[in-house]
């Protein structure tokens, strides 16, 4: 007997369409028994997934996907939307070098409509298909997928904001999953979707709106009168105010009420907005009780659930970072924590509930973050924010002009520096030493170990304008940690190994492989640990007495770490031959962090190699992925 027979009958959503209504929430069934055990053997996003399997169903039931345009928000949310769209057998090598993406691809499946793994960016692009379609005189629905978190963004609203007057056919559905202000689905919510999404009250507004231009006193009084009474039994007035026609909130789980709703938006002209609540981990019990845990898993027995890993083994950056966290706290009253809804994921659950009063999330909002640290800053408090390396970009304005330009003292905490491995190139923190290099006032630190992540971190906390410490995913090298707050000279950099005729310069993570190549190649190893002040006196010190230096960074070849270190140089005039070592100027996938970095020659053999092919002759020098040869 099959254990899935709706789902082994569909390898499109074309036969999906041909299903019986009836037969859907069998489907549903099978979709999310599926979901869990194929999660439970890769890793992955689950809770959000699991919240996300009818409002997919009926998504490609009602609408005519490819040719109508689902776009969806984070990519949290479309395991189920991939498996209904020939991607099931792919789903054995989720997130795994050459296998699928975590996140929607356009290169992957034309069912993809927009690459995706920033929150907040679904209702611009698709207001741009939709008005893009409007252009080229072609007829089809264009519908954002947004959760409630997402929405949260600027973006979200600056997109409502422009859609809402831009007279496109497009549908927002906001999946709500975690919102206060929605009041209790029931029937009488599903009676007032339908009703308010009707062709039959469609038609009799448009009516009254014709009979009531004779009169404009007349018609702005029925307009003000429909918006109180909508206003009083649906809380979607300000999407109302925005240009939007609201409709919900309904059962997202609910087929009965999602696709009679869906068919009669389908055929509404104007932007439309459909509410729907979901709930996170919906039909696995351990994950509807426990969410936030079951957001982002590794590998785990979907009967026994995720075992408590808490105990034993060395301690990741992450929480190098908030065990310091909480003792800064601890230590001194000024400090405030701070967070763009990334809590678990930066390390701050402990200090949240330590220092409840210092402790903010400001949302899916990294701009506001930045500004609003510098605010904090301003009144003689001292900010931490935490952020991954990655979600700093969409702040970087905020930044330079309202942190860096005021010279403030604020502690950008860059978690996930360097490749993070199997959520890809939309995660992967490739450029923050790039883009933070250039500007004026900013410390600029990367740790090596775990102890020197403590270190720079107080070091941070103690400089008198903006600073940023750089530490990558995972654990170190499992060194052990001072439970002292004490720093480290600022700009000072240290002799790790001495050899001959080659100096490695190794950036934060890279002194590991770095160490291991020297001891192949007996080259001179230094650990720099500051981008900016960069150690200038070493480098000019290790130039004079070493052939060659080469420059080794987990992040963009271009414009990172050893450009720095090539300034050094070209200003001081020295001859000594320079070879940078990083990522090479392409996106990487997604895949193992290990192999990630093996195939871009940024491991102890691609070090070994890179000097070997430098030192044979310049002609051969670039033929390392990531090599610069200077």
């Amino acid at each position: 007997m099959m254990r899935y027979p709706l789902l082994d009958s569909i390898t499109d959503p074309a036969q999906l369409r041909k299903l019986d209504r009836r037969q859907l929430p069998q489907l549903a069934d099978e979709l999310r028994t599926f979901l869990v055990e194929s999660v439970a053997r890769t890793g992955g996003h689950l809770s959000s997934n699991l919240g996300t399997v009818e409002l997919t169903i009926a998504l490609h039931h009602v609408f005519d996907t490819p040719d109508d345009r689902l776009v969806w928000d984070v990519g949290h949310q479309t395991y189920a939307h991939k498996v209904l769209t020939g991607r099931r057998a792919g789903m054995a090598r989720l997130r795994m070098h050459g296998g699928v993406s975590g996140f929607p691809k356009r290169s992957e499946s034309p069912y993809d409509t927009f690459g995706v793994g920033h929150s907040s960016t679904s209702i611009s692009a698709a207001l741009g298909m939709a008005l893009a379609a409007k252009t080229k005189g072609e007829t089809r629905k264009v519908v954002a997928i947004i959760g409630d978190g997402a929405m949260s963004a600027g973006q979200a609203f600056e997109a409502l904001n422009n859609a809402g007057v831009a007279d496109a056919d497009m549908l927002v559905i906001l999946n709500d999953n975690d919102m206060s202000i929605s009041p209790a689905v029931g029937a009488l919510n599903r009676y007032l979707a339908r009703l308010f999404s009707g062709s039959s009250f469609n038609a009799a507004r448009k009516a009254g709106e014709k009979i009531l231009d004779f009169s404009p006193s007349l018609r702005e009084f029925a307009k003000r009168a429909e918006e109180h009474v909508k206003g009083m039994l649906t809380p979607g007035t300000l999407f109302e105010e925005m240009g939007f026609n609201y409709i919900g909130p309904i059962d997202g789980h609910d087929l009965e009420s999602l696709i009679p709703t869906l068919h009669n938006l389908k055929h509404l002209k104007g932007p439309q907005f459909l509410h729907v609540i979901t709930k996170k981990g919906q039909g696995y019990k351990l994950a509807e009780v426990d969410p936030v845990l079951y957001h982002g898993v590794s590998k785990f027995q979907p009967d026994v659930g995720i075992a408590d890993g808490s105990a034993g083994g060395k301690p990741s950056y992450t929480q190098v970072f908030g065990d310091w966290l909480c003792d800064m706290a601890a230590a001194d009253s000024r400090l405030v924590g701070i967070t763009p809804a990334m809590r678990e994921g930066s390390g701050l659950l402990r200090f949240s509930e330590s220092f409840p009063d210092r402790y903010y999330d400001v949302g899916i909002a990294e701009q506001h973050a930045v500004t609003f640290a510098a605010g904090l800053a301003c009144e003689g408090l001292r900010p931490v924010l935490a952020i991954y390396s990655t979600f700093l970009q969409r702040g970087y304005d905020q930044l330079l002009h309202d942190v860096a330009l005021q010279n403030l003292p604020v502690v950008f905490a860059l978690d996930r520096g360097g490749l993070v491995g199997a959520d890809g190139p939309t995660h992967h923190g490739a450029f923050d030493l790039s883009y933070l290099s250039c500007v004026p006032n900013l410390l600029l630190m990367t740790p090596s170990d775990e102890d020197e992540c403590r270190k720079m971190l107080t070091t941070a906390f103690r400089h008198d304008g903006p600073a940023a410490v750089r530490y990558p995913r995972g654990g170190g090298a499992g060194v052990a940690i001072d439970p002292q707050l004490v720093g480290l000279p600022v700009g000072r950099g240290e002799i790790r190994r001495n050899g001959q005729a080659v100096a490695l310069l190794a950036f934060g993570s890279m002194l590991t492989p770095a160490l291991a190549a020297a001891a192949e190649i007996d080259a001179t190893v230094a650990n720099m640990r500051f981008v900016k002040p960069i150690d200038r006196e070493l480098i000019l010190s290790l130039a004079a007495e070493h052939s060659l230096l080469v420059s080794v960074e987990e992040n963009a070849v271009i414009g990172g770490a050893g450009a720095e270190v090539a300034r050094v140089l070209e200003e001081a005039g020295s001859a000594t031959r320079l070879l940078r070592l990083g990522i090479p100027d392409r996106f990487i996938e997604h895949g193992d962090q290990a192999l990630l970095l093996a195939d871009i020659g940024l491991d102890c053999a691609g070090i070994v190699r890179a000097v070997r092919d430098c030192r044979s002759g310049p002609a051969e020098a670039g033929d390392a992925p990531g090599a610069r040869p200077d």
